[in-house]
């Protein structure tokens, strides 16, 4: 049983960690006509790329296996290291299986970053999604619709397959299980986190974005099963929440600091693949339900704004419903959503009595003493005041 769960963690592991795509050119080569689509962090609505037989990739950064070369040229230092990774995969051709780039303003880096890859890649159709500003506005349901239906046309150009409702309904049916499976995991991370380990927890659940979802369906309904069924004994660890990996991720050596010392409990790593906190409607203008979804049962992030879901109260409500003891606020170096968003949540965090320490990461940090050292004077203290 153990075997066949390291296994699919192993599979998982290499979709996300490795920067040549494996996952993705193994589906190349059994689908000789596919194409791919990239998209920038913090979501898509994957199922429009799906529906036209297209494999949507969510576009990440890399650690230290990939280095900045070329992509300085391009785009400013000082700027978050996911915006400079992500051209640098695409300089230095690792990415150039992709057909069409899709990008979101969800920050003033990122809003100016599909003008580098269409002037570097002038053959690549590189696009922009504008999600509403105001998710709460009684105009952004029709608004978002018509992006939608943007962005499905240009995906129909380049691929040469209309989207029609059969086809979008049923792309729609195999990202809801998805979802469901991924639901599944964080439950099972809330109330038993002794039977699966951040690490592997965070590779079963990003591998979503790097490989077919049918087969990472696969791989997580085989993996549930053998997760509950582990007798695992929990040990005496701090229940921690963990916010501001909604965009860059961090490392995974950073997240084996953390398991080492406490027990992560819930978390916003890669939200865009949870985005979606119900499953889409499948009766109905599948376009539309998906546009809906987005503004009405999602989950919350520092790049939407949306009045009816104050990111401070959803903060706290996500550390109440994990029974989290306490939280640690991080947010990427040079990341101006994030950096803002911490003075806020630090505010709602002491008024509400939850400890919790601030922090920053970056995707290329190599040595995480420091890091090690901050988290386990943290855990330990209040270990110490619990007792």
């Amino acid at each position: 049983m153990e075997e066949e769960l390291n296994e699919i963690i192993e599979e998982c592991r290499t979709a996300v960690e490795d920067p040549e795509y494996p996952a993705v050119h193994q589906w190349l080569e059994e689908n000789s006509n596919g194409k791919v689509l990239g998209h920038f962090q913090v979501y898509f609505p994957e199922e429009i790329a799906h529906a036209a037989g297209m494999l949507p990739l969510k576009m990440k950064g890399f650690d230290s296996s990939v280095q900045i070369r070329e992509a300085d040229a391009h785009i400013a230092a000082f700027v978050c290291s996911i915006l400079r990774t992500s051209l640098e995969q695409a300089l230095s051709g690792r990415i150039d299986f992709l057909s069409m780039y899709v990008t979101h303003p969800i920050c003033d880096a990122a809003r100016h970053l599909n003008g580098v890859w269409t002037r570097q890649f002038p053959e690549l159709s590189c696009q922009i999604l504008y999600l509403p500003q105001n998710a709460a506005s009684p105009h952004a349901p029709a608004y978002l619709l018509a992006e939608y239906r943007r962005i499905a046309g240009i995906i129909e150009e380049i691929t040469g397959t209309s989207i029609t409702d059969e086809s979008l309904l049923a792309s729609i049916e195999l990202f809801n299980e998805n979802r469901r499976l991924l639901r599944e995991l964080y439950q099972i991370r809330r109330e038993t986190p002794e039977q699966i380990g951040l690490t592997d927890s965070y590779l079963l659940m990003a591998a979503a974005g790097a490989m077919p979802r049918e087969r990472h369906n696969e791989l997580l309904g085989r993996a549930l099963p053998l997760i509950r069924a582990r007798d695992n004994h929990p040990q005496d660890k701090l229940r921690i929440v963990f916010e501001g990996g909604y965009c860059e991720q961090p490392p995974i050596e950073m997240l084996s600091v953390l398991q080492d010392v406490a027990y992560v409990v819930d978390d916003d790593f890669m939200i865009g693949l949870r985005w979606l906190t119900e499953d889409v409607p499948t009766s109905g203008d599948p376009m539309r339900n998906l546009a809906v979804a987005y503004l009405e049962t999602s989950d919350y992030s520092p790049v939407q704004r949306d009045p009816r879901k104050p990111k401070e109260d959803m903060l706290l409500k996500r550390i109440h419903q994990s029974k989290a003891e306490a939280a640690i606020v991080a947010a990427p170096k040079m990341c101006e959503p994030g950096l803002e968003e911490q003075v806020a949540y630090d505010n709602a965090l002491t008024a509400a009595g939850i400890p919790h320490l601030i922090m920053e990461f970056e995707e290329k940090t190599t040595n995480f003493e420091q890091a090690r050292m901050e988290i386990e004077t943290f855990a330990e203290s209040l270990l110490f005041e619990f007792v």
